[in-house]
């Protein structure tokens, strides 16, 4: 196995601080922690609204700060069931690379590499099978 560069460790990092930074944002206890804070902000600051127009403005804020975090918990779970569709895809089928299976767990770098290769094997097969 080869050693890893600096860059491939340094990418190999970030995409484990990632993923793990999507697990977090679209975890339930994240947005009821967000809920919170967004009641609190809203509680607290309802002193201070001189005019109905910045009370909407702030409403608007935390209502899209409130929707990233369900948007993040309904990609995730997406991500999620399409990644085991694909699985069961590729490990039914006898040709399939296996190596496939654990894609998501590729770097950007990696992901490159295999789709150039995948390239490669197209052109190649569509050289073979065009007609002479």
């Amino acid at each position: 196995m080869e050693e890893k560069t600096f860059y491939q460790r340094i990418e190999g990092l970030f995409e484990n601080m990632v993923g793990a930074a999507l697990k977090i944002y679209g975890h339930p206890l994240t947005f009821i922690a967000a809920l919170i804070l967004v009641i609190f902000f809203l509680i607290k600051g309802a002193d201070n609204y001189t005019n109905l127009r910045d009370l909407v403005r702030d409403i608007i804020l935390c209502i899209s700060f409130l929707s990233f975090f369900i948007i993040q918990r309904a990609v995730n779970k997406s991500t999620a069931a399409i990644n085991l569709k694909m699985n069961e895809l590729i490990a039914s089928h006898d040709k399939a690379n296996n190596e496939l299976l654990t894609i998501d767990e590729k770097t950007e770098t990696e992901l490159e590499e295999l789709a150039n290769q995948h390239k490669d094997a197209t052109t190649i097969s569509s050289q073979n099978n065009s007609p002479q």
